[in-house]
């Protein structure tokens, strides 16, 4: 028996779920029974009637999977998949964040831990942040932890003032405005798609900037047959697989997230056959993440 077969297996006997994000190993869209962006994911998460989530992803993603379903046992294939965005502020770097700024609700990128989510007004993530941001109707909001994630959001809301934590996304700050010009150079007729969490001077070179899902979406309707993305390699090797008469060219060899790649074949089906590794979440704290997190998608519906 194949190790696919074996997880397919062990998936039907165990009542279990895969979840994949865009950025993992393309093989594990082998066995995923859903593949997408955060925003899909955690929606997905919500709903399922499977006992098991195995969660194809890194840390705050399968937190975010047992706080919307406490009831299951969520499983993260591989510890060590952090995001190092989200590890870039704690529940403490937070509240003195807000302490500097009283009084204005916080939006808090899905990109953070459980514990940074149920001390924050409402969760967003890249494909809903400026409609998210929008719906709170106020003039200022706080914004963590991703800095040129709120930046663009404000350039898309001129009447408000979103007010950033200095985080970032390393893999995708790595991106420069240099590697976008000379990709146009060799591919002059080809369209430059951006993720919101590149810097502004690489977005501001750009022929579109959304989510990963909104790249996806922009390069299967367009008709156009050339397209640059700008973000992280797994998206380019989905859109290869998918659209074979269009060509993909990933921006730079660096726009690769390595806690993104840890997940492989033998760590899936290690995982369901062990049942390892679970991820919990304290009560007291999923209890507070998860009006946060509800109030994201009862926006985003």
């Amino acid at each position: 028996m194949t190790i696919k077969e074996e997880i397919l297996k062990l998936k039907k006997e165990k009542n279990a779920v895969i979840l994949a994000h865009c950025y993992q190993n393309i093989e594990i869209d082998e066995v995923a029974d859903f593949v997408g962006d955060s925003l899909y994911l955690s929606q997905t998460a919500a709903k399922t009637d499977a006992d098991i989530i195995v969660f194809a992803g890194v840390y705050f993603m399968a937190e975010t999977a047992k706080i919307l379903a406490p009831e299951k046992k969520v499983l993260l294939p591989r510890l060590e998949s952090g995001c190092l965005m989200a590890d870039m502020i704690n529940l403490q770097q937070l509240r003195e964040f807000k302490a500097k700024h009283p009084n204005i609700p916080t939006v808090c990128y899905i990109n953070s831990t459980a514990a940074v989510k149920s001390e924050c007004d409402i969760c967003c993530t890249s494909s809903n942040a400026v409609k998210i941001v929008e719906s709170l109707g106020v003039k200022e909001v706080l914004f963590a932890p991703d800095t040129y994630l709120g930046t663009w959001v404000q350039s898309k809301l001129k009447d408000v003032k979103v007010i950033t934590y200095p985080g970032f996304c390393p893999t995708h700050l790595r991106i420069t405005p240099e590697d976008v010009n000379q990709k146009r150079k060799k591919y002059p007729e080809a369209l430059v798609l951006t993720h919101p969490e590149c810097h502004q001077e690489v977005i501001k070179l750009s022929d579109y900037v959304g989510s990963t899902t909104g790249i996806m979406n922009f390069a299967a309707q367009s008709d156009k047959k050339q397209f640059i993305i700008a973000t992280e390699m797994g998206v380019v090797e989905r859109l290869q697989r998918d659209y074979p008469e269009k060509e993909f060219i990933l921006i730079s060899p660096k726009a690769i997230c390595p806690n993104m790649k840890w997940n492989h074949l033998e760590d899936i089906l290690n995982s369901l056959k062990y049942e390892q590794y679970e991820i919990n979440v304290d009560p007291e704290i999923a209890k507070k993440a998860i009006t946060c997190i509800d109030r994201m998608l009862g926006v985003s519906k």
